[in-house]
This record gives C-alpha cells, sequence and structure tokens, in this order.
C-alpha cells in the first residue's frame, strides 16, 4: 500500500502509517476481496472455453455457454440493483461470491472427472451469471459507500487500477495454468479466489450506513431507481450512448479484430499483445487519475470516450502491429479515465440509499444489446464488408459521444469542493435541490445555456455510466 505520512504512536514516536488517509477498512476490504476475485475470474474465462473445447465442443458450442452467461447476467440486473438497495449490500455481495463459488467447483468437479456435458456447463455458467447480476449493483453501491471527501477520485483511480491489474494477470497466469494443468484446475481455483473474497467482504463494516426504510415493493423500488435515472438528463444520455458504444466496441474486438489479426498481421499473437496493451493503458490511466482532478467531470470524460473509435479505425486500415499497439495502449487510458471521472459523478450526485438500483440501470444499458451486437457483426459483414463494417464502429463511436456533449449538464457538471457525496434523499418526493449536479459557477460562455441558468434536477437530472 502507499504511504502517505507519518503516525503518532502511543510512546510518541511517529511511524508511518500503513495506508492513505483515504483508503479506509471497507475500502481496502473491497480492494483486496477485488484483486482476489478478480485473478481468478479472468483466468476462468478462459479455462472455460477450454473445458467445452476439451470435450469435443465446437466454436458455437463455446459461444452458447458464454451467452447462457450473459443472458441471466442481463435479466437479473434491475432486480438485483433493487434488492441491493433493499438488503445491506455486503450480505447481497457474499451471498452472490457463494453462488459464484459453488457454481465454479461442481464445473471444476466435473471437468476434472471428465464428466462434464455442455448443457451442465451451460446451467453452471447461467448460475455464474446471475450472481453476477446481483453482485454488480451492490459492489458499486458498496465501494462508493465507502469513500468520502476531496480524495474520491483517487481512491477510485486506486480501485479500477487494482482491478485492471488483476485482470490483467489473472488472464496471462490463466493461459499459463490451463496449459500447464488443464482448464479444471483453474475453474478450481476460482471457486477457492471467489470463496476468499466472499469471506473477506463478509467482515465488511455497515454500521455507517444509514439504516432503509421498508420498501413499497420490488416494483416500486424499480420504478422509483428509473424515476433516480431520467430526472437526471447527464445519466441517463450517457447511459445510452454506452449503450452503443460498448456494443460495437465488443463486436469488433471480438468477432473483426481476430480476423483482421490473422488475415493482416500475424495471427493471435500480435492481437492478444493489442489487448494486453489496452489493459496497460488502463493502468496507466488510473495512475493518471490519481495525480489529476478535473474540475468539469464529464465534460473531460466525455471527451476522452472519442479515442475509443480508433482501435476499430485502426483494424479497417489496417495499421502495423506497432501503430496498433499505441493506439489499443492510449485508447486503454482515455477509457480509464472516463471510467474514474463516471465514479466520481456518481458518488458526488446520486443518493446513497440509490446507488445500486441507478448502477443496475447503468449496468443494464451497457449490457443489453452486446449480444445482439456480436450476433449481427457477421451477417453485416457480409453484407457491407468487414472494413465498411469497421469504419461504421468507428463512425457510431464518435457521433454518440458528439451527441452525448450536446447534452448541456454533461458540459456543465462540476466537481464539488468538499468532494462529498449527495445527501440522503427522502423517499418518494420530488428531487432534492441538494444532489442536482453542480454547475460550473463560471461556464464557458461556449457551452453557457443563453439564459446562463443553472439546470435544476427537475429539468435536465443526471444518468451515466459504470465504466
Amino acid at each position: 500500500m502507499l504511504s502517505t505520512g507519518r503516525a503518532d504512536g502511543r510512546d510518541g514516536i511517529r511511524r508511518p502509517r500503513r495506508r492513505p488517509a483515504w483508503a479506509g477498512r471497507n475500502y481496502t476490504l473491497l480492494t483486496t476481496a477485488a484483486v482476489v476475485a478478480n485473478l481468478g475470474s479472468a483466468g476462468s474465462l478462459i479455462a472455460a472455453a477450454f473445458a467445452v473445447l476439451g470435450t469435443g465442443g465446437s466454436a458455437t458450442d463455446v459461444g452458447l455457454v458464454a451467452t447462457a452467461r450473459t443472458v441471466p447476467l442481463v435479466v437479473f440486473l434491475l432486480i438485483g440493483g433493487a434488492v441491493a438497495d433493499r438488503l445491506p449490500r455486503h450480505r447481497v455481495m457474499v451471498a452472490a461470491n457463494a453462488l459464484n463459488c459453488v457454481s465454479q467447483g461442481i464445473f471444476a468437479l466435473l471437468v476434472l472427472t471428465g464428466e462434464a456435458r455442455l448443457w451442465q456447463m451451460a446451467v453452471l455458467a447461467a448460475l455464474g451469471g446471475t450472481g453476477q447480476a446481483f453482485f454488480a449493483p451492490a459492489s458499486e453501491g458498496m465501494v462508493l459507500s465507502s469513500v468520502s471527501g476531496e480524495h474520491s477520485g483517487r481512491a477510485f483511480a486506486f480501485f479500477r487500477m487494482s482491478m485492471n491489474g488483476a485482470n490483467i494477470g489473472g488472464a496471462a497466469l490463466g493461459g499459463a495454468l490451463v496449459a500447464a494443468v488443464g482448464p479444471g484446475w483453474v475453474l478450481a481455483v476460482d471457486a477457492v479466489a471467489f470463496a476468499v473474497a466472499g469471506a473477506l467482504r463478509a467482515f465488511l463494516d455497515v454500521g455507517h450506513i444509514p439504516e432503509r426504510a421498508p420498501g413499497a415493493g420490488l416494483l416500486r423500488d424499480l420504478r422509483d431507481g428509473w424515476r433516480e435515472v431520467v430526472s437526471r438528463p447527464w445519466l441517463w444520455a450517457v447511459i445510452g450512448q454506452f449503450a452503443v458504444v460498448n456494443a460495437v466496441v465488443v463486436a469488433a474486438e471480438a468477432v473483426y479484430g481476430p480476423m483482421v489479426a490473422e488475415e493482416h498481421l500475424g495471427g493471435p499473437r500480435p492481437w492478444g499483445l493489442a489487448l494486453a496493451a489496452f489493459g496497460a493503458g488502463t493502468v496507466g490511466g488510473a495512475l493518471l487519475m490519481m495525480r489529476v482532478k478535473p474540475r468539469r467531470i464529464l465534460l473531460t470524460g466525455i471527451l476522452c470516450v472519442f479515442p475509443l473509435a480508433l482501435p476499430s479505425a485502426a483494424l479497417a486500415v489496417p495499421v502495423s502491429v506497432p501503430v496498433l499497439l499505441v493506439v489499443m495502449f492510449g485508447t486503454g487510458i482515455a477509457l480509464e479515465v472516463f471510467g474514474v471521472l463516471w465514479m466520481v459523478a456518481l458518488h458526488q450526485e446520486i443518493p446513497e440509499e440509490k446507488f445500486s438500483r441507478v448502477s443496475s440501470y447503468d449496468w443494464f444499458g451497457s449490457l443489453a444489446i452486446t449480444p445482439v451486437a456480436t450476433a449481427l457483426a457477421g451477417p453485416v459483414q457480409d453484407l457491407i464488408g468487414r472494413t465498411a463494417a469497421l469504419w461504421g464502429c468507428s463512425a457510431l463511436i464518435a457521433l454518440l459521444t458528439a451527441a452525448a456533449l450536446c447534452v448541456p449538464d454533461v458540459r456543465r457538471l462540476a466537481r464539488r469542493p468538499d468532494g462529498g457525496p449527495a445527501r440522503r434523499s427522502a423517499p418518494d418526493t420530488a428531487p432534492d435541490p441538494a444532489v442536482d449536479p453542480v454547475v460550473d459557477p463560471d461556464p464557458d460562455p461556449a457551452v453557457a445555456p443563453a439564459t446562463g441558468a443553472s439546470a435544476s434536477a427537475d429539468a435536465e437530472g443526471p444518468v451515466g455510466r459504470s465504466g
């Protein structure tokens, strides 16, 4: 951990702090648990694919198992967000980890004994996706509530850097272990990682979180979360933007990227290096955001989404491998800058008791049409050609990002001087002016509205995504 000075002991001797002041107990537990879980999960994705192939499955079978995980993730996300705002979030997280631990443990046992069947692997993958649907909104709400004050941006940057680093290391280690000992043991390691992460999260302290009033029902909670989203233009604008941006980015990288690499770049190795360069860029972006604190949160963040159009354009040309590596590294930096600033915006603007519901709508928007985009990528390529399809991906990203910048609140949302979170809101009431977007007190004349008036949450409330 980082050290930020010295602390006085009982004997008067000043000793180095073991962790920064902004890294409290909950934050430290959450970050450690996320690293452990992501190390296991990144490797298990590779192991699951090779487990299917090891039983004689085809590429279609691999896709079927992957889809079996994605569908329940999308279906249950909104319910997961409502449940996480109704129950103690750490209990929802631990229960989800337990489900993932059991499903991965059974998956591992079937593979190790040679008894795995395709339908069994699909069912177990679906259980894993269900656990993730309940875990993700609860986790994001818990992370946001574990940080306060002016160091929130730095804390979110370090958290995301830790997760991205774990993903990179887990994928590299998982691939090596699959080759060395087989996919079954990698799946078993993932089950153990979920158990350890769940145990760490069980020790989270939720005493600082106000008790929630009894809800009026699940559907009422979902409607309340939806009103929270649509009342904030910056929020729904970015969720809508990333619904399409995520879909075309995944389609380009999962479908077109490997094909371009095979035909023009020299095969899977350079494509693997390109993805690794992107991962390294996200770590670099997190390091950058631990040092800088832009005043206009979303204006800076959305401007950093434009570079996401570059990888598709680079594949359309296609550029040389060294140029592609530079493009992917720079894109990783830009995306991570957006991701950190997005977390800062949510932490600042969304009432604590509604974090998870807002997060679930954010996740849902980001994932809902991704399977459709990947399914249509092949037919679109057959219809207009791969080069045109890749240029179309770039154009969509650029146009949607420019459209998001047309929303006044996106351009004007400013960082609170104290970095503090939004105030708890009263149930079933109109939006509280205390949690409206903070409007830049000295707006740029080029982007300020003609009246110069501050936007209210009633007129132009906030919306966004989790990255």
